[in-house]
């Protein structure tokens, strides 16, 4: 390895070790499957490694993160097929303060209908969805992930809620 190809090699480490439980926990919440969140998310970081010298150093690299692991996502979950997106199993844990066991059936068919109505999303809605509120990153990032302008990034936020607030009602 050139004295180049290292320095190159150590600024991607770097910037994978910045973001990769960021990008893992997106991947998780987009397949809603940890090991199939692990295969994406070493996809994500091959495909990114392979374009890494091409990257204009002005480009926010995690935006250009996010949008790899973004197109790795969709690939996976087409080949998956939604209706066959597994669930991830809820567990009492998550639950605080000791609830009775009929508020933690509550509390597990409130989160398991939330889980499947943002399945059901548009892959677009869903991404952009995530992206911002559990990602909690910028509409100029999220408009960079999902090769999108802001103001369809922002469009797609809006319509994924207005979405899920109609079929999701008095939940």
């Amino acid at each position: 390895m050139t004295n180049t190809n290292l320095n190159s090699y150590s600024t991607f480490e770097t910037l994978v070790n910045a973001h990769s439980a960021e990008i893992f926990a997106y991947l998780w919440r987009m397949v809603r499957d940890e090991a199939d969140a692990q295969d994406c998310l070493q996809e994500a970081f091959l495909r990114a490694y392979r374009a890494y010298d091409r990257l204009d150093g002005r480009a926010n690299q995690r935006a250009w993160l996010y949008r790899i692991a973004t197109n790795v996502a969709l690939t996976h979950l087409k080949r998956r097929g939604r209706e066959a997106a597994r669930r991830l199993p809820l567990v009492p844990d998550l639950l605080a303060d000791d609830p009775s066991p009929g508020e933690a059936a509550i509390w597990r068919e409130t989160i398991e209908a939330v889980f499947a109505a943002v399945e059901r999303l548009p892959p677009q809605q869903r991404a952009a969805l995530i992206l911002r509120k559990y990602q909690a990153l910028s509409y100029t990032e999220i408009a960079g992930t999902l090769g999108c302008s802001e103001e369809a990034a922002r469009a797609n936020v809006y319509q994924a809620i207005k979405k899920l607030r109609s079929e999701l009602g008095e939940l």
